[in-house]
């Protein structure tokens, strides 16, 4: 059980990294978008995007770490 646990964790940890990458690249195309155009035209389907991103890592997270205290309350 606690082999399957430790391979949900690692790939919650892969998904946290991801879905954090994923934010990260739609926020810096939001600012080049809004330093080349300096209206902001496409920018606010770029911050939906973003903001998908970071609540999906913070969703993964909190499984990440609902699996770790499962881990811990198993092993003791």
């Amino acid at each position: 059980m606690t082999y399957f646990l430790i391979a949900v964790l690692v790939v919650l940890c892969a998904l946290v990294v991801i879905s954090l990458v994923r934010g990260i690249i739609a926020f810096l195309q939001t600012t080049k978008i809004d330093l080349e155009s300096g209206e902001g035209t496409n920018v606010t389907e770029m911050q939906l995007l973003q903001n998908k991103a970071m609540f999906a890592r913070i969703k993964y997270q909190a499984m990440a770490v609902a699996v770790v205290a499962v881990i811990l309350a198993i092993s003791r």
